[in-house]
């Protein structure tokens, strides 16, 4: 892969978690909590969001070894006390990020099935990692691990009794995530070709 594909595989894994995180604040902001809006977080321009870790060095030590980008950006910050919809605010904050993820893969992977013809090589590549991208990121942060996306979306199922089980468990910090990714992510991520092939009608 030549150095400008590189660098726009990139730039498309930081404009997804950008993305990714821009959607959570503006369901919060939907719902009541203006907390990413004081913090200047509802905003695509990428300095506001960037880490150094999640958008820099483990997106370049990704692309190195994997051969596509994957990271994160700084958590866009909301109250679930400010939340007018108090038993499925957070749901929603929550899910927002990975459903912009999943509606920017759909959008690209349509548009390779249904006009080809717009994607010249290059262009074609870059879309496809920008799906790869943005599948990978939904479903990862969909998983009911904490502090995932997908762990506040399966405790809002859960009854009240559960909090004092769910404040243990996040107290753990990202020690559940490395776990996870140790043991189970290699099973799990498995299925983004067959969504990449399903959007596309492309074979991964």
């Amino acid at each position: 892969m030549d150095t400008t594909t590189t660098i726009f595989s990139l730039l498309v894994m930081l404009f997804s978690v950008v993305l990714h995180e821009v959607a959570h604040g503006y369901a919060a902001l939907f719902l009541g909590d203006r907390t990413a809006e004081y913090q200047g977080r509802l905003t695509l321009n990428p300095i506001k969001h960037m880490d150094l870790v999640g958008s820099v060095i483990v997106p370049l030590l990704s692309f190195t070894l994997g051969g596509y980008a994957f990271g994160w950006a700084k958590p866009v910050p909301f109250n679930p006390h400010n939340l007018r919809n108090k038993r499925w605010g957070e749901l929603i904050v929550a899910a927002a990020g990975p459903l912009m993820n999943i509606v920017v893969a759909v959008l690209f992977g349509l548009s390779i099935r249904f006009m080809p013809s717009l994607f010249g090589g290059a262009g074609l590549e870059i879309v496809s990692i920008a799906i790869i991208i943005n599948l990978t990121l939904a479903l990862f942060n969909l998983m009911p691990v904490p502090p995932l996306d997908g762990s506040k979306i399966f405790w809002a199922f859960l009854p009240a009794r559960a909090m004092r089980a769910r404040r243990t468990i996040e107290n753990l910090g990202i020690i559940p995530v490395l776990i996870f990714v140790m043991i189970l992510w290699s099973l799990v991520g498995s299925v983004i070709p067959y969504l990449f092939t399903v959007l596309t009608g492309v074979r991964f």
